[in-house]
């Protein structure tokens, strides 16, 4: 077997800066995450709305890749991306899905389960016009985990698109836009000295209510 020379089992990290505890939560996950989102953003984490998102394909097989959250309220966390992309393809099968978001400076983590359904062509929209013109085209040169074989292509196609709309708006592309998660539960996870970490779930009762439990470490 070969040996690469990285000792990973000696890698270990106290945790031991902020604590949670049951009084600490908000009554509603939603507020609870708004509240650890803004500090996320206060400390200036890089991306703090990273979202590492996990999909089932309709073999089953999983598949997770890094989005960006762009938007959350009461009903959902929204995210954008190519409709004709791989996660839009397992989204299509299987709306089931698993989101974390990983606050390493402040030793936090936030895991989301629930199911991800397509929004409103208008909120699409709204989020689109406030891309930069260049994010623009690019959404409507990429086509999303499609094969190339050079990136000269893509930056062919690139340089094709803003050629196309240099003269006005940069409409929405029909194969382009977002789904909203829809949280079935939510995680919260602070971690402690010995890898004795807290951490308290919150499973959706009735469509406003909450239930909330510790779980072990």
């Amino acid at each position: 077997m070969h040996n690469f020379g990285v000792n990973l089992s000696d890698l270990r990290r106290q945790y031991a800066s902020r604590s949670l505890d049951r009084p600490d939560l908000q009554a509603d996950p939603f507020a609870q995450f708004d509240l650890w989102m803004r500090e996320a953003i206060e400390t200036e984490i890089l991306e703090p709305n990273a979202m590492a998102l996990a999909t089932v394909s309709s073999n089953g097989a999983p598949t997770v890749r890094t989005v960006l959250l762009k938007g959350f309220d009461e009903r959902g966390l929204v995210f954008y991306t190519n409709y004709a992309s791989a996660k839009a393809r397992d989204l299509a099968a299987n709306s089931q899905v698993a989101c974390l978001f990983q606050w390493l400076p402040l030793e936090r983590q936030v895991s989301v389960t629930g199911l991800a359904e397509k929004i409103s062509t208008a909120e699409s929209l709204k989020y689109f016009l406030s891309r930069p013109h260049e994010s623009q085209i690019g959404a409507w040169a990429s086509r999303q985990s499609q094969i190339i074989t050079t990136r000269a292509l893509l930056e062919e196609k690139f340089a094709e698109m803003k050629n196309k709309f240099r003269a006005g708006e940069v409409p929405l592309p029909e194969f382009w836009g977002g789904y909203r998660v829809l949280p079935h539960t939510f995680e919260f996870w602070q971690g402690r000295p010995n890898r004795l970490h807290d951490r308290f779930v919150y499973r959706q009762t009735t469509s406003d209510s909450w239930h909330i439990e510790r779980l072990m470490p």
